[in-house]
């Protein structure tokens, strides 16, 4: 994953910083809710720092909710984005933001903390630390744990609605039990299988199907410190796809294909490696975290035929 240099992300982060507490000095409240739009007869007003998570805030907050999702495109990762003036903006005005943390999106919670809003961080809920793999989305505990923080956030900034915002987390969790069961049952196929990742984006994901991850420690390595590959690392990987036999499975993250990555789909297909392709950000056909992730369910045991 590209992830921007340290001067880039702190000049990001003090901007962002430093305009939001211009707008927090001329016009914030405190955090109890007691200022929000919702307790003066309006809706709570929301903001998520990616889409995936502004679809579960959306679930979780119905009609009594108005949610924006800044990062809803697939071309730009989060670790890259810089916000905008409009961003600034939206996190300024919220009641409930939602981030995903484990320095993912630090942007985003850099500039949560100075305005008025509960924080939702998605990795926190979930026990993850910064330095652990921060795609938690991918995670069943965390989606789980995300969603009844989210729930509590709502009914402290709109307890008017406190059972109202109960029972769409009952119907959420519902939904994300029928999704577990079915990774439960697609487990079958795939537990023990071993796999391959041109980064390990969707790790939470293939560890709740049993899966084994067998990226080859060199390319492995690299991929999570952030640079490039030796030619032997490179090698290794292709040589170990090409025998068919101790990679059952190649995972693609098309987000961020380059001729490295090209090297090695073209290693899988010559030794009838099946890939599983995916992104990082939730592809726009999606408008639904759960239903991203049940279709990447059957992908992934479609692959263990």
């Amino acid at each position: 994953m590209s992830i921007m240099s340290n001067a880039k992300r702190v000049l990001a982060v003090a901007a962002a910083a430093a305009a939001l507490f211009s707008m927090a000095a001329c016009g914030s409240s405190s955090n109890d809710g007691s200022a929000s739009g919702a307790s003066s007869g309006g809706k709570v007003e929301v903001v998520a720092s990616i889409n995936q998570w502004g679809s579960v805030a959306r679930d979780l907050g119905g009609e009594h909710v108005d949610v924006t999702a800044i990062m809803t495109k697939t071309n730009v990762e989060a670790h890259d984005y810089e916000p905008t003036a409009q961003d600034v903006a939206k996190v300024g005005a919220a009641d409930v933001a939602v981030v995903n943390g484990a320095d993912y999106d630090p942007w985003a919670s850099k500039a949560v903390a100075s305005t008025k809003a509960t924080l939702v961080d998605a990795a926190e809920a979930g026990g993850v630390k910064e330095g652990d793999n921060p795609h938690v989305w991918f995670s069943a505990k965390v989606r789980s744990n995300t969603a009844d923080a989210i729930t509590a956030a709502y009914q402290k900034a709109d307890p008017a609605h406190k059972g109202d915002y109960a029972k769409l987390n009952k119907d959420w969790h519902a939904k994300e039990d029928q999704l577990e069961t079915k990774i439960k049952d697609a487990s079958a196929k795939t537990k023990g299988m071993p796999y391959a990742a041109t980064e390990s984006v969707a790790w939470y994901l293939a560890d709740d199907l049993g899966m084994e991850d067998a990226t080859p420690k060199g390319y492995a390595q690299a991929s999570a410190n952030e640079s490039e590959p030796t030619a032997a690392d490179i090698k290794a990987f292709q040589e170990a796809l090409k025998d068919g036999k101790s990679i059952r499975t190649l995972v693609l993250n098309t987000q961020e294909e380059n001729s490295t990555t090209k090297q090695i789909v073209s290693a899988a297909k010559e030794g009838n490696v099946p890939t599983v392709e995916l992104t990082e950000q939730m592809p726009k056909q999606y408008d639904d975290l759960l239903d991203w992730m049940d279709a990447l369910v059957d992908d992934f045991a479609d692959a263990a035929k």
